[in-house]
């Protein structure tokens, strides 16, 4: 048995301004084109398929379109909603589209949604987990979230999936992440440890944006199949090719994926990155973020930049990176610290000495509570 396992598609998603949709539309004629050639008996969309919960119109064509050609193409689709999808409207029709092949696990209904499929050595079962809140199930964190999910349901064949999106990590230590992830993991609250996923054939995993494997089992992320931040850039995006042969048989293989445009940066001085011999040494059509290294200053150097790079993205001027007080290294390493621990910093900043566990399950709390508003 084959299948593709794909995820974080983030339909409708803009980044600096620029609208993805014709970058995800030629990305998703890529792994129609994957999954039929490759006769893949399923294709997995491990969540956040759309980048909002009310996602653009435009978004919702795209999609539909997509599902329409692999439905024709007879290659089921085992659907799940993200943290950035709205459970209800991903769902919408759920039951209808199921004889087509298009199975959706959007909203969590006391049970794990579960499809068979059928090869020589067998049944297979992909049990389909949605990103549910801690709350909804009546868990306090995501591990018990999972847990609690898990225990309603009872194994029925002896080769199982399970395709989910969660912040998944082996022993505490976390996944490699980008900026593309904008989720906020608040003191542990949102890991979902490997072990609590131990039992499954191969673990099909969504949220992280970076191609990786997890703990010891075949528990993977399959990652973003675009770049959507520069903390991505030069990173190779693909989908994984995963052969499920007879119990305690399978193999993985990364397929790469080719963008419309790359994310790309480029640094120098102006007049330099101007030149023509340094725009031709890449696709000058790329998503730019251009790093200046001038120290005069200078008139309207994005207009000067796109006449070249029409679809430049950012341009930062390091002279004035390097008079803030906080390094531009320092400053994403901040980033990556939960609200508790920089409220942590900054109480023994000011009072010089640590908070109490008082004062921090306070903060833990509220962190919590924003965080699910938020998302």
């Amino acid at each position: 048995m084959k299948f593709v396992h794909t995820g974080d598609l983030h339909i409708g998603k803009t980044v600096n301004g620029f609208s993805m949709m014709e970058d995800q539309r030629y990305i998703l004629k890529q792994i129609y084109e994957i999954s039929c050639k490759e006769k893949a008996d399923a294709l997995i969309l491990a969540g956040d398929i759309y980048d909002r919960v009310i996602p653009p119109a435009e978004a919702v064509v795209l999609l539909d379109h997509f599902l329409t050609d692999m439905a024709a193409a007879g290659i089921p689709v085992l659907l799940i909603s993200g943290n950035h999808d709205s459970p209800e409207r991903l769902g919408f029709a759920g039951k209808l589209l199921e004889d087509q092949g298009i199975h959706i696990a959007g909203i969590y209904e006391n049970q794990l949604k579960e499809v068979k499929v059928t090869d020589r050595y067998g049944e297979a079962t992909f049990v389909l987990m949605p990103f549910a809140r801690p709350a909804t199930v009546e868990a306090k964190s995501s591990g018990e979230a999972v847990a609690h999910m898990l225990s309603k349901r009872v194994k029925r064949t002896e080769r199982e999936i399970l395709v989910t999106h969660y912040f998944v990590t082996d022993m505490g230590r976390a996944p490699e992440l980008s900026d593309g992830e904008t989720t906020v993991h608040v003191g542990g609250l949102d890991n979902v440890e490997a072990s609590l996923l131990d039992g499954f054939d191969y673990v099909a995993l969504g949220h992280i944006h970076k191609p990786q494997k997890i703990g010891h089992g075949e528990i993977y992320y399959a990652g973003a199949p675009l770049a959507y931040s520069f903390s991505e850039a030069g990173q190779e995006k693909s989908v994984n090719l995963v052969e499920l042969g007879k119990k305690g048989g399978v193999e993985v293989r990364r397929i790469p994926l080719k963008p419309l445009h790359d994310l790309r940066r480029i640094r120098g001085r102006l007049e330099e990155l101007m030149r023509p011999e340094i725009v031709a040494a890449g696709d000058a059509n790329d998503y730019i973020r251009a790093e200046l290294t001038d120290e005069e200053e200078l008139v309207d150097p994005i207009g000067t930049l796109r006449s070249v790079y029409p679809n430049i993205m950012q341009i930062v001027l390091l002279k004035n990176e390097e008079k803030e007080n906080i390094s531009y290294t320092s400053r994403l390493e901040e980033k990556r610290k939960s609200i508790p621990e920089l409220f942590q910093d900054f109480y023994e900043m000011i009072r010089g000495e640590k908070p109490d566990e008082e004062k921090m399950e306070a903060v833990r709390a509220a962190a919590e509570k924003a965080e699910e508003e938020n998302l």
